[in-house]
C-alpha cells in the first residue's frame, strides 16, 4: 500500500511539472527614460564614405533580384553590399555568410547609417542568409536597403514584424 501511495505522489508531481503548448508566460515591461545616444562618426572621411556607399546602394533601387548578381540586370542581397562598397574602392566579402563575420558586432541600439544588418529568413533556422545596409537610424526607426527575392532592391523598416523577428545581428564595417 505504501509503494502504491508513493508511486501515486510521484506520478502527480511529474504531471504537475509538465509544460503544455497552451501555457502562457506573462512578463512585465518596464519603461526607462534613459536616452539612446547615437555615436558620432569617427571623422569626416568616414561620414563622407558612409553617405557615398548609401547613395551607391540607392542607385540600384528597383533592380530585380538575381541570385549571384551584382549588376543593374539583377543582384542578390550580398551583391548589393559588395557592389555599393566596391564603387568606393572598399573590398568586401561576396557572400552573406562571410559578411556576417566581417567588421565588429554592435548592439542594435548603436546602429548607424552604413552598418550592416543580418537576418535569418529561412523557417526554423537562425542561420544568417540575408543582409542589408542601414540607410536611416533615428530613435525608434531603423531603415535599411536590401535586395528581396520578391521585390528586388528596396528600402524596408526594421520595425516591420517580418524583419524584426528575422533580425540576428548588426555589424560595423567602417
Amino acid at each position: 500500500m505504501r509503494k502504491v501511495f508513493l508511486l501515486l505522489i510521484f506520478t502527480i508531481a511529474l504531471s504537475a511539472c509538465k509544460s503544455t503548448s497552451t501555457s502562457t508566460v506573462v512578463t512585465k515591461k518596464t519603461r526607462t527614460n534613459t536616452p539612446i545616444t547615437k555615436r558620432a562618426p569617427v571623422d569626416k572621411e568616414t561620414s563622407r564614405l558612409t553617405e557615398a556607399i548609401i547613395k551607391n546602394a540607392k542607385k540600384y533601387k528597383g533592380t530585380r533580384y538575381k541570385y549571384g548578381g551584382t549588376t543593374r540586370k539583377g543582384m542578390d542581397c550580398s551583391g548589393l553590399i559588395y557592389t555599393a562598397f566596391k564603387e568606393e574602392d572598399i573590398s568586401m566579402p561576396r557572400t552573406t555568410t562571410t559578411l556576417a563575420t566581417h567588421g565588429d558586432w554592435i548592439d542594435l541600439k548603436e546602429v548607424q547609417e552604413g552598418d550592416l544588418l543580418f537576418f535569418a529568413t529561412s523557417k526554423n533556422s537562425r542561420k544568417v542568409n540575408h543582409v542589408g545596409i542601414v540607410t536611416t537610424s533615428r530613435l525608434g526607426k531603423v531603415e535599411f536597403i536590401h535586395s528581396s527575392t520578391s521585390r528586388g532592391v528596396m528600402i524596408s523598416d526594421l520595425s516591420e514584424k517580418y524583419w524584426y523577428f528575422a533580425f540576428v545581428q548588426a555589424r560595423r564595417v567602417l
